[in-house]
């Protein structure tokens, strides 16, 4: 082989790995472009992780609050069963009491106010029999006054 092919050779290699380089150099900016948008996603998901732990610091914020609110829920439902257990002991009393006040009511107090009605209608009636002799001689009396007025007119109409 005479040098001028040996150089064509040479150079025609050379300008396959020229072209060869070309491509790995396009390849190279394809794929610096690809890690270039690969940074980009990376950062934008980093981004969108950080956004995600606040929002996660919310939530749990959130449901400690809610525990919270849950746990006071809790006692104040706990404390009004006990006040209703209270009430319903205490409406048990009050009606055992009520019982008790009936019962007296019907058998003691009923009986004691008609024996007072009863002895109340024979004094009333001893009354008006006591009174009837006071209503004669007060009948009496108004008689009398009269009769003595009939005679002081009579007495002055002789004397006069």
């Amino acid at each position: 082989m005479a040098e001028n092919e040996k150089l064509d050779l040479i150079l025609a290699e050379m300008q396959a790995m020229k072209a060869d380089m070309r491509e790995l150099k396009t390849d190279m900016q394809n794929v610096k472009a690809d890690v270039q948008g690969l940074k980009e996603d990376v950062q934008g998901l980093k981004e969108d992780v950080q956004e995600l732990k606040a929002d996660m610091q919310n939530v749990k914020a959130d449901v400690q609050g809610l525990k919270e609110d849950v746990q006071e829920l809790k006692a104040d439902v706990q404390e009004l069963e006990e006040e209703t257990q209270d009430m319903k002991s205490e409406v048990q009393t009050l009606g055992r009491k009520i019982t008790i006040i009936q019962l007296l009511l019907e058998n003691e107090i009923r009986v004691n106010i008609q024996r007072v009605a009863e002895g109340h209608l024979d004094l009333s009636r001893n009354l008006q029999e006591a009174m009837r002799p006071s209503n004669e001689v007060e009948m009496l009396s108004i008689k009398v006054r009269r009769l003595e007025s009939d005679m002081q007119e009579v007495k002055m109409k002789v004397f006069n």
